[in-house]
């Protein structure tokens, strides 16, 4: 049983050397190994280079320098998808992978009969807390949704991050790989939102299966920008990514669209209103969070 390994990198070379180096202290289970396909969008740090050098055996394809998360993501599963592989397992490079991590991802998708994307759960070794993974909806109408984690027990879930997710080859087959309408982010989100309306399922592995930390930091700027910068970061496909944020809404939420179309105006404008109006919304929210 073959497995392609997909990531796509930029200029962050250490990050993308330690995770290739620990993807070989995997401990797979007896009949499986892994492929590795790896899209660099023209780093100027020397990754393809290291890349080249230290992992011969990686698949390496080079991009545009435009191609984000996304894109890279959707050129490297592009290039997998002409090899032989029963299952593509989604990687960022900068998650280091428990030894055991495959092994566990394995075994929650055999169980299923390959009828479920597994989602595995990344510690921020700074906090010792959960910093992605699955996360289920409090409404199926509305954009809402916590943490859903165990540390023995598969969990379903209803979409999740791609910092490590497994995907079997029946779902590529059905619904084809990550979604042309996201240049960055929301790309893993609608990805697990559209197995499921295909009729497949979604888990989330027990316990952790590696780490990474939350670099996302505020998704907003503070008031002490300019307008403009505030604005620019709005439409940034790093930043909020308005119109692709609003066509995810739009396709999967539609009920919560006019709240989000506020909300998004509202942090731009007014961002120390939305300070004091999202710890409200945590505060209000906590006691609902599941782990």
């Amino acid at each position: 049983m073959k497995i392609a390994v997909l990531l796509t990198t930029y200029n962050r070379k250490q990050k993308t050397f330690a995770c290739l180096k620990n993807l070989r202290r995997q401990k797979l289970p007896a009949g499986v190994e892994i492929e590795i396909f790896l899209t660099d969008d023209m780093s100027p740090d020397g990754t393809p280079k290291m890349i080249s050098h230290f992992f011969p055996e990686v698949h390496l394809y080079n991009g545009n320098g435009s191609l984000f998360w996304a894109g890279g993501m959707r050129k490297t599963w592009k290039h997998a998808l002409n090899s032989d592989a029963e299952y593509f397992l989604l990687l960022n490079d900068d998650t280091i992978l428990y030894e055991h991590a495959i092994e566990v991802l394995v075994t929650s998708i055999r169980a299923t009969n390959n009828h479920s994307i597994c989602i595995g759960s990344t510690m921020d070794k700074d906090t010792g807390k959960i910093s992605y993974g699955g996360r289920r909806l409090t409404s199926h109408r509305l954009w809402d949704s916590y943490f859903v984690f165990s540390e023995d027990e598969y969990k379903q879930c209803d979409f999740g991050n791609a910092n490590i997710m497994f995907v079997p080859r029946p779902v590529v087959n059905k619904i084809g790989i990550l979604s042309d309408d996201y240049t960055h982010s929301l790309a893993d989100y609608d990805y697990a939102l559209r197995a499921k309306k295909a009729g497949f399922s979604v888990l989330v592995a027990p316990g952790f299966l590696g780490t990474c930390t939350d670099d996302h930091g505020n998704n907003w700027l503070s008031q002490k920008t300019s307008l403009q910068q505030r604005i620019n970061y709005l439409k940034s496909p790093k930043g909020l990514a308005y119109k692709e944020f609003l066509h995810f809404i739009r396709n999967h939420f539609p009920l919560s669209y006019p709240a989000v179309f506020c909300k998004l105006w509202l942090k731009t404008f007014f961002p120390f209103v939305w300070e004091i109006f999202k710890r409200k919304i945590f505060a209000d929210n906590l006691a609902t969070m599941k782990f």
